[in-house]
């Protein structure tokens, strides 16, 4: 049975940051589903204006972090801002890193690392401008486009998918 992947997003994730992991993941055998806090789907935001919309698998209320084998966090700004107001969503963040699953979050997606209490501890990396809250936090932040802490794999931006997707599937071999 090929390892599941739960992407948790919302209206607002940038757009390559959830389709272009989605694919890789997808493309490498694994069970890829979106979890959204909303069903029907989702859209995405694409540099300067809305991008395409994306089906959602599974809402977040009905979602079981104990039925996914590693978490994926994209970013955009509206995306991870609105789901670490939702405390379902850093419950489901939490159950991830508790249970020493994979959680993988890129851009502004290690906000809900903050949020959930994940970050504390960790060698990071993020958008810099997501630099002082994961420091304030209590992560070590380092420019790099990809970090692996532990269960723990962060990335800065787009340009660093294929390095942030690489990690993800690695750490699932």
């Amino acid at each position: 049975m090929a390892k599941r992947i739960a992407i948790l997003a919302t209206d607002g994730f940038e757009q390559s940051e959830l389709t272009g992991p989605r694919d890789g993941l997808k493309a490498a055998g694994f069970d890829v589903q979106v979890i959204s806090p909303k069903g029907g789907e989702i859209k995405g935001w694409k540099h300067t204006d809305w991008g395409d919309a994306v089906p959602v698998d599974l809402e977040l209320s009905k979602a079981n972090a104990d039925d996914y084998d590693a978490l994926v966090l994209p970013g955009g700004q509206m995306n991870p801002d609105s789901l670490r107001m939702q405390p379902a969503a850093g419950d489901f963040v939490r159950a991830f890193a508790d249970g020493g699953k994979t959680v993988a979050a890129i851009c502004h997606g290690p906000w809900l690392l903050v949020e959930s209490g994940v970050a504390k501890g960790r060698e990071v990396t993020s958008w810099p401008s997501v630099k002082t809250d994961l420091v304030n936090a209590g992560a070590k932040w380092t420019d790099a486009p990809v970090v692996v802490d532990g269960n723990i794999i962060t990335s800065r931006k787009p340009d660093d998918i294929p390095a942030f997707t690489d990690a993800v599937i690695k750490a699932l071999q």
